[in-house]
């Protein structure tokens, strides 16, 4: 498999193909990162919770901001492993800077489960100023902020394959949906293909999506009515602060390397096109 990203034989942090789900073990490795990779470390409070959220930031303030997050479910490790791999290896893009939240959910991301300590899903608890603590957390820390590109890196149990979600406002052009995964099929990684019994939403919401392999194309005002209150971060940053977000989908019972690898090949490329880059690839028929 030929991708160009500098990828190892092996992982330090994967053990038996296993991802640990250790958020000690995963802040202790970004923190190992200060000095010199240049990343800027603060732990954010929840609020009326007795946990903190790591933040960190990377590259030059005066530049573009990126908004990178993982670990939101806290079932899907290869998020927030996949993160710190693209900070450590030197792949994201200095074109940018970058704000970055390595694990959303830390209590769920220890326990293995998709909600927090409270059973709740933090990435449905985004509306009417933040439902949870993470989300209160992640909303009060980013008021004021604008960014050039978000990007939430996820997993699916059910998926075969790679897929995104790209959302955006209504009548704006997709921009990264096609490249993105030309790139994972470029490296070699298959492309979920949707069945109509795949969910991809709540009920409804397939009439704000334009779906291709590997891709969810979401129009954020056509949709955002079919949550209700219960919000994603997704059409939360795409109404406050961001043009576009896109969110990473890898399928869950692929080897962790793989998952790790189809992460940093789809946000390397995602950072491409917003630098104006052409694409690379085109997708296979």
């Amino acid at each position: 498999m030929t991708n160009g990203f500098g990828k190892r034989p092996y992982e330090p942090f994967v053990t038996a193909d296993i991802l640990p789900n250790s958020h000690t073990r995963l802040a202790a490795a970004w923190r190992s990162l200060r000095g010199a990779a240049g990343v800027r470390l603060r732990e954010i409070a929840c609020v009326g919770a007795p946990r903190t959220l790591l933040l960190a930031e990377w590259g030059d303030s005066r530049r573009p901001v990126v908004s990178l997050s993982a670990g939101v479910h806290g079932n899907e490790p290869a998020g927030p492993w996949a993160l710190l791999s693209l900070v450590r290896d030197g792949l994201l893009d200095p074109r940018f800077a970058y704000r970055i939240w390595p694990c959303t959910n830390p209590t769920g991301f220890d326990a293995g489960t998709r909600t927090n300590a409270e059973g709740a899903d933090v990435n449905r608890s985004f509306g009417r100023g933040g439902n949870t603590p993470e989300a209160r957390a992640m909303l009060t820390a980013n008021r004021d902020r604008t960014f050039a590109l978000a990007i939430d890196l996820h997993e699916d149990h059910e998926a075969e394959g790679f897929y995104l979600y790209e959302t955006a406002p209504s009548g704006r052009r997709s921009r990264f949906a096609r490249p993105v995964t030309a790139a994972i099929d470029a490296a070699g990684f298959p492309l979920q293909r949707f069945t109509p019994d795949f969910e991809l939403g709540p009920p409804g919401s397939e009439a704000a999506q334009t779906r291709s392999p590997g891709a969810v194309v979401v129009d954020a005002g056509r949709e955002a009515p079919f949550f209700g209150p219960a919000l994603p971060l997704g059409i939360v940053l795409v109404r406050r602060a961001a043009p576009c977000a896109l969110t990473f989908e890898t399928p869950r019972e692929r080897p962790a390397a793989q998952r790790l690898e189809m992460h940093r090949v789809a946000v390397v490329e995602a950072l491409r096109r917003l630098a104006g880059e052409p694409a690379r690839w085109s997708p296979s028929p």
